[in-house]
């Protein structure tokens, strides 16, 4: 069978990314220019200089790529873009330059959702084992999917308001840490005890998450302490927040893998990054003896070598995007 290339390209937020990916799970060249710099003096992305630097990186980032491949772009079967969900203007970007590049060489067009890139960073050096269980945890989503075979997939759960990565992010802010939070409260927990005595999540028997009451208390927490000239431990709190989020998302795991026959376990979204949730998913794995993949720490966040996954399937299934492709800020897995 002949190889197939895929030129992928992720600009749905502040990192602008591209990859060429061979057979969906061979990286030839991978490229990713961050912003991260840039949007920590505002303590958070901010969307119109986010869009402004992919337009100013874009083509950067493409001449980068080819030169670390010995693969001119005439030679790839296929050009697939992030086209939601993200950032309107950022993923606008990225969506036309691929539409351009595709026109210009007369190539397939591919259109991926950025939360199905994310699960299918499990399949590069990896051979996804069907059926599988994904928890899909990130600044956007806190989901946990049931996926049967390529591209099927049964949305058990999600979060009922705040999204585990964006409340992280939120506490990192009230503890004064800088942009990105999630990674900075990770690490200042292995400095600290759990001896703040924190609100657990609703124990219900469902698959759905819920973080904003936990969240709340943390923020209210700290203003009282404050008001009354009390020292936040900081490190402590760190660490009893992190303890109490991971272990409802390794719960409602646990329940899914009672309730389902699945052979593989895969965590995906930028908080599979986070150290402490390797080490308690690691445990639930192994106690219900199924296979975790988790992928390698540069295809945890945002990236194009994921999108270049995603998309081979959709080449082999001859699913291609039309040039009147539009992006769009929200969709889930099944608008795909």
């Amino acid at each position: 069978m002949k190889d197939v290339y895929i030129l992928s390209i992720e600009s749905s937020c502040d990192e602008t990314s591209m990859a060429i990916v061979k057979n969906g799970t061979d990286i030839v060249a991978f490229t990713v220019l961050t912003q991260m710099d840039t949007h920590a003096n505002f303590g958070g992305v901010v969307p119109e200089i986010a869009s402004r630097m992919h337009t100013e990186n874009i083509t950067m980032v493409l001449e980068e790529t080819l030169k670390k491949s010995s693969i001119k772009i005439e030679e790839v079967d296929a050009i697939a873009v992030t086209y939601a969900p993200g950032l309107l203007g950022s993923l606008l970007v990225g969506v036309e330059f691929a539409k351009t590049l595709a026109l210009v060489y007369k190539k397939p067009l591919i259109a991926v959702n950025h939360t199905i890139g994310h699960i299918y960073a499990n399949a590069i050096e990896n051979t996804l084992e069907f059926p599988l269980l994904a928890l899909v945890v990130s600044g956007g989503h806190t989901d946990l999917i049931l996926m049967k075979k390529d591209y099927d997939f049964e949305i058990l759960g999600s979060t009922l308001d705040d999204a585990v990565g964006e409340c992280y992010d939120k506490v990192a802010r009230v503890l004064g840490l800088k942009y990105p939070g999630g990674p900075n409260v990770d690490k200042l927990a292995l400095e600290g005890n759990d001896t703040y005595n924190l609100p657990k999540p609703v124990k219900d028997t469902t698959y759905n998450f819920s973080f904003s009451g936990l969240k709340s208390h943390i923020i209210n927490l700290v203003h009282n302490e404050t008001q009354r000239g009390n020292e936040i431990r900081k490190s402590d709190l760190a660490k009893s927040f992190q303890i109490t989020v991971v272990d409802e998302l390794t719960r409602k795991v646990e329940l899914a893998l009672q309730n389902n026959n699945v052979k593989e376990l895969i965590i995906a979204g930028g908080v599979s990054a986070n150290r402490y949730l390797r080490e308690e998913i690691k445990k639930v794995a192994e106690k219900y003896h199924v296979h975790l993949s988790i992928p390698k720490m540069e295809y945890c966040t945002d990236n194009a070598a994921m999108i270049g996954a995603a998309a081979y399937p959709l080449y082999k299934q001859k699913k291609f995007a039309d040039f009147d492709l539009n992006p769009k800020s929200q969709a889930t897995i099944v608008d795909q």
